[in-house]
C-alpha cells in the first residue's frame, strides 16, 4: 500500500509537468491549427534560463555549478520570472520565423520549420552549457516528507501546487475574461472573430507566448527532480503530446486530465515492471485513437451546411 501511494504521488507530480506542456500544445493548435514540434527544446531552454538566472543572482557566471545555498525561494521565483519572459520572447520569434511565413501555402512546411527551430535551441544550449547534466537543488530542500507512509519530495509538492494554480488561473481567464473570450472566438472561427473587431494576429501571438511560457515553466519545475539536460526535452514533450491526444487536443481541460492520467499510469506501471512503462503508455494512445480519435474529452469535428 505504501508503494502504491508512493507511485500515485510521484505520478501526479510527473503528470503535472505533462499537463503543462500538453496545455501548450492545445493552445497553439486551437488558435492556429499548428503545433510546435520543437516543444521539447523549449522545455530545455526554460530549465537552462532558470539555471543561468540563479547563477547570476548568486554572483556567479551564467554557467557553473549551483550549490544548495544558491537556490533560495526568492531566487527561484526570480528565475521563474526570467524564464517566463525569455520563453515568451522565444514564442514570438518562433511564430514570426517558423510558423507565420507558411500560413496559406498549404502543405506541412511549418512542421519542419518548428522542428528546425527546436534543433537550433538545443544546439545553442549545447554550445553554452555543454552535454553534461546540470544539477539544480530544490529551493525547498531535499528532505523527504512522509504522507501515509509514502515519501514525497518538497519539489514534487511544489510542482503540483504551481501546476494547479497556473491551470486554475488560465481556465478562469479563458472562460470569464474578455481576452479569454477573444481567444476562444479566434479558436472557433478566426474570420468571424476578425469581423467582430478582434485582433486575430495579436491573439495568435499571445497563444504562442502562453504555449512557450508554460513549457519553459515546466522545464524549470522538473529540473530539480531530473537535473537540467539538453537531451531531456524530447521524451517529456512526446509524452505530453500523447497526453494531449488522449485527453483531447482541442479541449484544454482534457489535456490537463490526460497529463495527470498518463503520469499516474506511467508511475503505477513502473511500480510493477519498469520496462513496461513506455509500452503501456503508447499502447494506451493507440487504443484511444482507435476507439475515440478525438480524445477522451474531445469533440468530433463537424461542419454546418
Amino acid at each position: 500500500m505504501n508503494n502504491l501511494m508512493q507511485a500515485l504521488l510521484s505520478g501526479l507530480a510527473l503528470g503535472g509537468i505533462y499537463a503543462l506542456v500538453a496545455l501548450g500544445f492545445s493552445i497553439t493548435h486551437t488558435t492556429t491549427k499548428t503545433l510546435n514540434f520543437g516543444q521539447g527544446e523549449f522545455l530545455v531552454a526554460g530549465s537552462f534560463v532558470g539555471v543561468a538566472a540563479m547563477l547570476l543572482m548568486s554572483g556567479k557566471g551564467y554557467t557553473g555549478v549551483l550549490a544548495a545555498d544558491d537556490v533560495t525561494l526568492l531566487r527561484y521565483g526570480g528565475a521563474v520570472l526570467a524564464a517566463l519572459l525569455v520563453m515568451g520572447v522565444l514564442g514570438v520569434v518562433l511564430y514570426f520565423t517558423a510558423v507565420r511565413p507558411f500560413f496559406g501555402l498549404g502543405g506541412m512546411a511549418w512542421v519542419m520549420s518548428t522542428i528546425g527551430f527546436g534543433i537550433i535551441l538545443q544546439n545553442g544550449a549545447l554550445a553554452i552549457w555543454g552535454a553534461g547534466s546540470v544539477a539544480m537543488p530544490s529551493p525547498l530542500g531535499d528532505a523527504v516528507l512522509r504522507i501515509g507512509g509514502a515519501g514525497i519530495r518538497p519539489q514534487e509538492i511544489l510542482v503540483l501546487g504551481v501546476t494547479a494554480v497556473v491551470m486554475l488561473a488560465l481556465d478562469f481567464v479563458l472562460r470569464h475574461s474578455r481576452i479569454g473570450k477573444a481567444v476562444r472566438a479566434v479558436a472557433a472561427n478566426p474570420k468571424a472573430a476578425a469581423l467582430m473587431g478582434i485582433n486575430v494576429g495579436a491573439i495568435v501571438v499571445l497563444a504562442f507566448v502562453l504555449s512557450s511560457s508554460l513549457t519553459g515553466l515546466a522545464g524549470l519545475l522538473i529540473a530539480p527532480i531530473t537535473t537540467a539536460s539538453v537531451f531531456m526535452g524530447l521524451a517529456i514533450a512526446l509524452k505530453a503530446f500523447s497526453a494531449a491526444i488522449v485527453g483531447g487536443l482541442t479541449n484544454p481541460r482534457g489535456c490537463i486530465a490526460g497529463g495527470f492520467m498518463l503520469g499516474v499510469i506511467e508511475a503505477l506501471v513502473g511500480l510493477w515492471r519498469a520496462e513496461m512503462r513506455e509500452i503501456t503508455v503508447f499502447a494506451l494512445i493507440i487504443l484511444v485513437l482507435v476507439v475515440k480519435p478525438e480524445g477522451l474529452f474531445g469533440q468530433k469535428p463537424f461542419e454546418k451546411v
